[in-house]
């Protein structure tokens, strides 16, 4: 009899605590959504790429170079639903931005145009990263999505730059006095040897 006693005891500590834990449980997935629905308006409201040409250069670009066009397509597409569409965005954005090094137009492949190149698909990795995290810093998502901005601008402002002063006609004698002033065709400055003959 002592023994049912007990038992029955037993039986009724372990199922009030199974419903604490799974009180406790349920209330910190409620807390762990409200906190993901947050981050994700958060994000959701700071996804907006500068996805459309600034300048005329930038525009006649998009025709032509197809790296370029297509990570302005990947930019102007919005995720809606979910973080995880977000996430998925962000690894083609990434993607996108790693393949524009890969085409360089002749006329840009300069080094001014490969540090912006570069400097961008660094940001847009570390999105890619961000985005990726457990617990998503929505604050560093949004820091990180206005200086990819700050650094596609920037990358089109210099391409127009390279454009502008194409046009600009050579002036005559000016190709010799580049040649003049190149390094590499100076003449060595070597100390003469007092011993060696000299014609006078």
């Amino acid at each position: 009899m002592k023994f049912k006693l007990l038992y029955t005891f037993l039986a009724l500590v372990l199922l009030t605590s199974c419903k604490d834990d799974s009180e406790k449980r349920r209330l910190e997935n409620e807390k762990q959504q409200k906190k993901n629905e947050l981050i994700f308006s958060k994000v959701s409201n700071a996804w907006d790429f500068y996805d459309e040409p600034i300048n005329e250069t930038s525009e006649n670009l998009v025709s032509d170079w197809t790296e370029f066009r297509s990570l302005l397509n990947e930019l102007r597409l919005k995720p809606k639903k979910t973080i995880g569409a977000f996430q998925q965005k962000a690894t083609a954005i990434s993607k996108k931005a790693a393949a524009m090094d890969d085409n360089i137009p002749e006329k840009f492949n300069q080094p001014q145009i490969k540090s912006r190149i570069a400097t961008m698909t660094t940001k847009v990795r570390l999105l890619d990263l961000y985005i990726h995290l457990d617990l998503i810093p929505a604050e560093k998502v949004v820091k990180i999505i206005s200086e990819i901005n700050n650094e596609l601008a920037s990358l089109q402002r210099q391409m127009d730059k390279i454009e502008v002063i194409s046009t600009i006609p050579v002036e005559i004698g000016e190709s010799e006095l580049k040649q003049m002033l190149d390094a590499s065709r100076a003449i060595p400055n070597e100390p003469i040897d007092p011993n060696l003959p000299r014609v006078e």
